[in-house]
Order: structure tokens, then sequence, then C-alpha cells
């Protein structure tokens, strides 16, 4: 045997080693979740709900929160069918109420196994028309909120050396979105806060992983909010949300989460569209930004700006939404109880 085959016999054992002790690790690392109390954040509607079903539905003990009561006693109502749950009425934006939240679950189900952070918000419009009090509001729900709850649910983690921390983040906390700034701002946070966190409590037993989605059909864009031209904006934003090919669907997203919670992975992209355009953006970061500026081109114009108004999607319908461009985004509004 010459020395080149030694090196490469010696290379593809290493290579062999290798892959089996990471399929070992991966195995090992997997849960099964029947059992287990998972929290759930913002799951009275929309993807928070649809992974709620989808953890009930393989045997979990559910808890969820939002800060609206009608909404969470629908979602408690549904959920209530197929296992065991909880629904708390709880604002993430204020620390004090995370943290009773957290102490509410602990004596009903049990210690939180893992940690689901969906609760967002959203705010639509182009940047001169958004205050710094946007920027600051994307913040409170979309950074403090989770970071209030990975604090509050981390002493009891470390303590039993065990835990799952998901982070619902956004392909728009990778590729900084026009018209969306506050909320792609608040979400790069969020990126950033759940990488560091994964390097850091790995050596605790906690795994934390973080979930970017791009467009899905929950019927959420009802209860963002628009400013600039209010019904332009959500006219372009809810016919998005609701095209197939560029959006994805709802349920099968709220099984990638699940799955990758399960698997406990250390982040996951969701939709072809958003994979595409991460895998464009870290190869080609000038090129995305150039296209990005064209397609900035063909959302609404500051022209006819109607100043600070501020409006929820439900209070911004025009001619074009709700249509049959949006049919299937009006569907999932319906099935995922963001209509009363």
């Amino acid at each position: 045997m010459t020395a080149s085959t030694r090196l490469l016999a010696r290379v593809g054992t290493a290579a062999a080693l290798a892959t089996v002790g990471y399929v070992l690790v991966q195995r090992a690392r997997r849960w099964d979740l029947r059992g287990r109390t998972v929290l759930v954040t913002g799951g009275s509607r929309g993807l928070g709900l649809c992974i709620a079903r989808e953890l009930t539905r393989v045997g979990a003990r559910v808890a969820i929160c939002g800060r609206d009561e009608a909404t969470l006693d629908r979602a408690r109502c549904e959920l209530e069918r197929h296992g065991l749950v909880v629904a708390l009425r709880c604002d993430m934006r204020v620390r004090e109420d995370v943290d009773l939240l957290v102490k509410e679950v602990g004596a009903r189900l049990g210690p939180i196994d893992a940690l689901v952070n969906n609760a967002g918000l959203v705010t639509v419009g182009p940047v001169e028309a958004m205050e710094v009090q946007d920027f600051a509001d994307a913040m409170d729900t979309n950074f403090w909120g989770p970071l209030h709850a990975i604090r509050a649910v981390l002493p009891e983690m470390r303590r039993r050396r065990t835990g799952r921390i998901v982070n619902i983040a956004s392909i728009g906390g990778m590729i900084a979105m026009p018209h969306l700034l506050p909320y792609s701002a608040s979400k790069f946070a969020l990126v950033g806060l759940s990488e560091g966190l994964r390097a850091e409590l790995a050596r605790d037993g906690i795994l934390v992983t973080t979930i970017c989605p791009g467009l899905m059909r929950t019927g959420s864009p009802r209860h963002a909010f628009f400013k600039g031209r209010p019904r332009a904006e959500y006219a372009w934003f809810s016919i998005s949300d609701s095209l197939p090919g560029l959006s994805m669907d709802v349920d099968r997203a709220a099984r990638e989460v699940v799955e990758a919670l399960s698997a406990g992975e250390a982040g996951r992209v969701l939709s072809l569209p958003g994979k595409v355009g991460a895998l464009a953006h870290g190869l080609f970061p000038g090129f995305t930004a150039e296209l990005l500026g064209l397609v900035n081109r063909c959302l609404p114009s500051s022209q006819g700006n109607e100043g600070g108004v501020r409006l929820k999607g439900e209070d911004s319908m025009s001619a074009l939404s709700p249509s049959w461009l949006t049919r299937l985004g009006d569907r999932a509004a319906k099935r995922n109880n963001q209509i009363a």
C-alpha cells in the first residue's frame, strides 16, 4: 500500500467516524415531547396556535399566552379537546407579567421543559413614516419580550441541566426588508441573541434554536400595523402573505418548528423563497441589497403619506384586499383564530 493510499484510507476512516459520531449525538439530543411542558408565547392565534396544535398532537402539555382574553378563550376551547392545555393572559413586554406567567405555568403543569418565543409585532410602511416609538414598540415585543421569557425560565432549566428554547425570528432578521425596518431591526437583534445563547447555554444542557420563517399564510396581516398609506401598504403585504409559492402553509411551518425543537437544531429557515434568499444574501450581499432596492421602488411611495396615522390591518382594507388575491390568507385567518 502506497503512502497516498494509506493517507486516503485514514481520511476516509476519520470521516466515517466523524459521521457516526454526529449521528449518535443527534440521536441523543432528540426529545420525545410526550408529557413535556412547553410554553408557547403568542399561542392564541396564527403560527403560535398552529405550533400549540402540533404540540398537543404529539402529546406535550401546552401552555399558551396572549393579550386578548376572548382570543385566548377560543384557542383554549379548541386545544383542550386534544390535550392538557393552560391559557393565560400575559403582556410579554412587561417583565413582571412574564415572571408571573412562568410561575403559574410551573404550578399548573410542572417545570417548563421548552419555551417557544413566538409573540411578535409587525409595523409596515416607509421609513419616513416611522417614528422612534415604532422602533421601540417593535423591540419591546420582538426582542425584550423573548428576553424576559428566557430569563424567567433559565434558572429552573439550569438547575435541572436540561431545556429547550425556540426563538421564532424571521427571514427579515437575516435580510433587512424595505417597509419593514422596525420589524427587521428587532428580528436582527433576536437572531443575534438566539445564536449567542446557543453557544453559551449548551454547557448547561440547554439547546437554543433559531427559526427564521419567510412569508406564511397565517392570516396575521389583520393584526399588523400600517403607516404612510395604510390601505396601499396593507394591500401589498396581505397579498404577498397569501400567494402560493411566495408564502408557506402555516401548518407545515408549525410541523417544522416542532421537529426542530424535538431535534434540538441550531437553526432552520422556513420556506423555499426564504432559503434561497438567505443563501443568496450570504453569498452575494451586494446583489441582494440592489435587488431589494428595486423591490422598494415597486412598493407604495411616500406621496400621499397620511402623516403619523397608524392603522391595524383590519381597518386598512380596500378593493384589492380582501379579494381573490388574498383568498388563501383569508381562509387561514378564519382557521387560525385571527377572526372572532
